[in-house]
């Protein structure tokens, strides 16, 4: 090993070795360049912008309504204590044809009080879950398209509401969601006055062996306590392939307590290819809501989807 350094430091010389991180201005924004990324001469604004735009998270999911699959269902319902008191565990179908699509239960499994007596889920967090990737009758008309489907509130009121804000944080983090109190721009993490609470970092990894580069947001070390009352993005990680950029993976930690509610929420996507489709592969959810009057809940779940069809 001695004999290898000493040859590449005399072959490309101590500095190219030494070289070390970096830090480039975007818009105001001081971003921090791992050295990987520096030898690899990427163009940052064009990257932060693609970051700041991207669209195709989102249409991941909503190629989700053109397509069949089959799905591995998990949700555990959490006590105080952190101990199951109640689960779901199925397998089921979404079959399309003709413009619609509608869910077959191959096989379930549950315990607990996961439905009520007319078998409606007795928890936010499976509602939430049946929201995304369960199709309880057959729906027909939907399409994958992203420009004009942007999520909004107008009409919406209690569950349905909610989800639709749930939905905002889960598909578009980083963006200002309308109508939860408190919030506000607080979670605008690309608006000038909310990034300074932020560093941006840009590094280069690999990634279920895709090479991607990676881009990863987090509060700043040096926040005074006011600063971090105004922090809901706790981390924010995704990774781009770099030669077709698509969206590998992301993960993002999200948390916030406005007194009449609270969260504390963790995602994990990782997505892969059909077709010419990006289409989520697994998704994983750890997280607790609560609201005043109606106590806390805290769930799990996992999704896994596979055994996609035109």
């Amino acid at each position: 090993m001695k004999v290898l350094a000493f040859i590449a430091v005399s072959l490309f010389g101590f500095s190219a070795l030494a070289q070390k991180d970096s830090s480039v201005t975007v818009n105001k924004k001081a971003v921090m360049l791992k050295e990987v990324v520096v030898r690899s001469n990427l163009n940052v604004p064009a990257f932060i912008d693609r970051v700041k735009e991207d669209t195709t998270f989102y249409k991941a999911f909503r190629n989700l309504k053109i397509l069949g699959y089959t799905a591995l269902n998990d949700i555990r319902m959490l006590d105080k204590k952190g101990g199951v008191k109640a689960t779901l565990n199925s397998r089921t179908q979404q079959i399309t044809r003709h413009g619609c699509r509608w869910m077959k239960v191959l096989e379930e499994a549950t315990t607990g009080d996961m439905y009520d007596k007319q078998h409606n889920f007795n928890y936010y967090t499976a509602n939430l879950y049946a929201g995304l990737f369960f199709a309880k009758d057959t729906i027909c008309g939907e399409n994958n398209i992203v420009k004009g489907s942007e999520f909004n509130i107008r009409d919406k009121s209690g569950m349905e509401k909610h989800k639709e804000q749930l939905k905002m944080l889960f598909f578009n983090p980083g963006k200002k969601i309308p109508g939860i109190p408190f919030i506000g721009n607080k979670i605008a993490v690309f608006d000038e006055e909310v990034s300074k609470l932020y560093d941006y970092i840009i590094d280069m990894n690999t990634f279920n062996g895709e090479m991607c580069y990676i881009f990863r947001l987090t509060p700043r070390a040096d926040l005074t306590g006011g600063e971090k009352d105004k922090i809901v993005i706790n981390e924010m990680t995704t990774w781009f392939n770099v030669d077709n950029w698509d969206i590998v993976a992301r993960n993002y930690d999200i948390s916030y307590n406005a007194g009449v509610y609270n969260f504390d929420v963790n995602m994990e996507v990782e997505m892969t290819r059909f077709e010419d489709l990006l289409v989520p592969k697994v998704l994983r959810y750890n997280g607790s809501w609560g609201v005043v009057l109606k106590g806390k809940e805290k769930g799990l779940f996992t999704a896994t989807l596979f055994d996609f069809k035109r």
